[in-house]
C-alpha cells in the first residue's frame, strides 16, 4: 500500500478531537476512584452520628465498609466548618496542627474567661446573659465584624474613583477572618497570640473592639464616597 493510502485511512485531527473531549466529559462524570460505589462517607460529626443512631440508620451500617477520614476531620467539641476555615487562615508554612492548637487555646481562654464570669454573676438573670459556648461567640463575633459594602477602584475619564459596591457572603468572611488575625498578631511580646484572640473575639462578640473599628471605619468611607456609587453601572 502507498503512502497515500496509508494516510487516507488515519482518522483526521478533527475526530481525535472530538473523541478525546468525549472521553473527558465521561472521565468528569465517572471519576477515578479507590473505593467501590457502595463505601460510605465517615461521618465524624457528633450531632450527625446521634441522628444516626435515633433515625436507626447506625444500625443498618453497622457492617458497611466505610472511607478513610481526611486529615481535616476532628471530633474536638470545638471543632466546626467555619472553624475549620479559621485554623486554615491562621496556619503558616503548612504547620496546621500549631494553628489547631492556638485556636482551640484561644476557645479554652474563652472559656475560662465566660465561666469566671459566671461564677461571680450574682443572680440568674446576670447569669443567664453570659455566654460560655466558644463556638457561638465565635460565630457572633464574625457577624459583627463582616462589612456589608467594599470600595473598588474604578477609572472614569483619566481619573480613578473609589467606588462603594456591595461585598458578597464570602468576601465579608474573609475579610473579617483577615482582620481578626491581624489585630490578633499585633500585640506585645508578653501576650501570646491565643490570649490576644480570645480578648479580640469577647470584644467582638460584643459588638466593640478594634475589629469591629475597621468595619466602621470602611462604611464610613463608603459613605464618604457614596456620590460615586452611579459608576457602578458605568
Amino acid at each position: 500500500m502507498s503512502l497515500f493510502g496509508v494516510l487516507r485511512k488515519l482518522p483526521s485531527f478533527n475526530a481525535i478531537h472530538c473523541h478525546i473531549n468525549f472521553l473527558g466529559r465521561i472521565a468528569r462524570q465517572q471519576p477515578y476512584s479507590m473505593y467501590q460505589p457502595f463505601v460510605k462517607e465517615p461521618t465524624y460529626s457528633i450531632e450527625k452520628l446521634d441522628q444516626l443512631i435515633e433515625s436507626g440508620e447506625a444500625k443498618k451500617r453497622e457492617f458497611v465498609p466505610v472511607k478513610a477520614a481526611r486529615s481535616d476531620h476532628n471530633v474536638s467539641v470545638f471543632h466546626d466548618e467555619l472553624t475549620s476555615k479559621f485554623i486554615n487562615m491562621v496556619m503558616e508554612k503548612g504547620h496546621k496542627e500549631v494553628a489547631t492548637k492556638l485556636v482551640e487555646t484561644a476557645y479554652m481562654k474563652i472559656k475560662q474567661m465566660q465561666l469566671a464570669k459566671y461564677y461571680k454573676a450574682t443572680t440568674d438573670a446576670e447569669r443567664a446573659e453570659i455566654e460560655l459556648n466558644p463556638i457561638v461567640i465565635f460565630h457572633k463575633a464574625l457577624e459583627n465584624c463582616k462589612p456589608v459594602l467594599q470600595l473598588t477602584p474604578i477609572k472614569r475619564g483619566g481619573a480613578t474613583y473609589q467606588v462603594p459596591i456591595p461585598i458578597t457572603e464570602n468576601r465579608a468572611r474573609f475579610l473579617a477572618m483577615k482582620w481578626m488575625i491581624l489585630e490578633s498578631r499585633e500585640k506585645e511580646r508578653t501576650v501570646h497570640f491565643p490570649e490576644r484572640l480570645a480578648y479580640e473575639l469577647l470584644e467582638a462578640f460584643n459588638n466593640t473592639g478594634k475589629v469591629v473599628k475597621r468595619k466602621q471605619d470602611l462604611h464610613k468611607q463608603c459613605e464618604t464616597n457614596r456620590a460615586y456609587a452611579h459608576y457602578r453601572w458605568g
